[in-house]
């Protein structure tokens, strides 16, 4: 029998919690170690826990927490528990905080049971995967790191185009994330240059990944904005 992954829910709605708890009590492997409704909660659990849990389900909005303040604290302090965030926020600044600062998923509200099936099956498949060897292979390295969903094999990638920083926009244009996007926006956003940031976007057009359309302003030349495939298609 494999030993039980241990869950930590951070939701102050209770009707939620409850509901999260419900979907991982369904799925083989995992526990709830505890439900807490605040971030002082969470640090207390945390700090007087017996055994630290593996993983914590963590929502952004929560009442005595500022943004991503209490991301951090945990990130900085337990270093080897692995966070999913559940939440309604999906400011673009808030995902690419959180793929930046190694969270495991990104789930936004209202999320169902085969979402979690899913991410949780991901999630014990790689402890298992990393508990099972002591090196890896620059491929095994690729798997662990990259979602199925936008996985690359760099090896057939153009010049100029990062596996890495491919990913990280592929992600940021997500439609869920986005309505749509320009050069000198995603430039802003992963600090690179316009001329870097129009590359990735080009190749991602090129293999249909997301559309382009241009974008006429009140002066100058019309801009091209991109935009993910579904959200192009529904605006159609």
């Amino acid at each position: 029998m494999n030993e039980a992954y241990h869950v930590l829910i951070v939701e102050d709605d209770f009707r939620i919690a409850d509901i999260h708890r419900q979907f991982i009590d369904r799925i083989e492997d995992f526990t709830v170690s505890a439900a807490v409704k605040t971030g002082k909660e969470a640090l207390t659990f945390l700090q007087e826990c017996e055994k630290v849990p593996d993983v914590i389900l963590l929502d952004i909005y929560i009442p005595d927490v500022e943004g991503m303040d209490l991301f951090w604290k945990i990130r900085s302090t337990y270093k080897e528990v692995d966070i999913i965030i559940i939440t309604a926020a999906n400011e673009v600044k808030t995902v690419q905080e959180s793929v930046r600062g190694g969270v495991f998923d990104y789930i936004i509200k209202p999320a169902d049971i085969e979402w979690f099936q899913r991410t949780l099956n991901k999630y014990k498949e790689k402890r298992q995967f990393l508990a099972s060897a002591e090196e890896l292979t620059q491929e095994e390295i690729d798997a662990y790191v990259l979602p199925k969903s936008t996985k690359t094999n760099s090896k057939h990638l153009p010049k100029g185009i990062d596996a890495i920083t491919l990913n990280e926009i592929t992600m940021l244009l997500q439609p869920e994330f986005t309505e749509g996007i320009t050069a000198v926006e995603l430039s802003k956003q992963i600090g690179t240059s316009r001329s870097t940031a129009r590359r990735y976007l080009e190749y991602l057009v090129s293999i249909k990944k997301i559309k382009t359309k241009l974008k006429y302003g009140t002066v100058g030349r019309p801009e091209r904005k991109y935009y993910p495939r579904e959200t192009y298609e529904q605006n159609e």
